[in-house]
């Protein structure tokens, strides 16, 4: 019986670990560069081609987690920053498995790119193959590239993804301040808080 018992917690402590997610490591080239992926204006982009001389930021997102609802008008300031800076964005849909309803069709995805005003793609990650390439776990979720396409920052938009009127420091406007700047990031990590990307596998 006692061998039985230790192979078992062997198994789970093997599927536990297979479950877990390797987050990109700082100073990491863009992953899967070259993936094509379908915008909600019905184009064939990659984030070669979304990055801009001045870097790229990914964002990992849906439709219908309240973290993204809460944090909708804080996305679309620190996107319309972003690009003032001359720095591509792009934004990500890897929910495969709500893909085919619970608000996360294609058809959602226009309809919400379009509701919020979007004027940076939004695209599939189909199968989420990207968000696999860069351990991505949460909506939001974000990723800053410098001019060299390096990552500098990974984390949160801020320090109260829950509440606005708590935050006291926006973690990603001051990564991309600094990093325009040719300064050294002060804080290139922080915690993402928000629903699970509803992973197929």
């Amino acid at each position: 019986m006692k061998p039985l018992l230790l192979l078992s917690v062997a198994i789970l402590a093997c599927l536990a670990f297979s479950f877990q997610r390797v987050v990109l490591p700082l100073g990491s080239d863009i992953p899967k560069a070259a993936i094509q992926m379908k915008t909600v204006e019905g184009a064939i982009t990659t984030l070669q081609e979304a990055k801009t001389a001045n870097g790229l930021l990914v964002m990992f997102t849906c439709n219908t987690c309240p973290y993204v609802i809460k944090n909708q008008a804080r996305a679309k300031e620190i996107c319309s920053f972003t690009q003032a800076k001359q720095i591509g964005v792009i934004l990500l849909n890897s929910n495969e498995v709500n893909r085919p309803a619970n608000g996360e069709t294609y058809k959602d995805m226009q309809a919400y790119a379009k509701d919020q005003d979007f004027h940076w793609p939004y695209a599939v990650d189909s199968d989420n193959i990207l968000a696999d390439a860069f351990g991505a776990t949460r909506t939001p979720e974000c990723f800053l590239f410098d001019a060299n396409g390096k990552l500098v920052y990974h984390g949160a938009i801020d320090d109260s993804p829950a509440d606005i009127s708590q935050v006291s420091r926006h973690h990603l406007k001051e990564a991309i301040t600094e990093m325009t700047a040719g300064k050294n990031i002060s804080v290139k990590e922080s915690r993402s808080i928000g629903c699970s990307i509803r992973r197929k596998t």
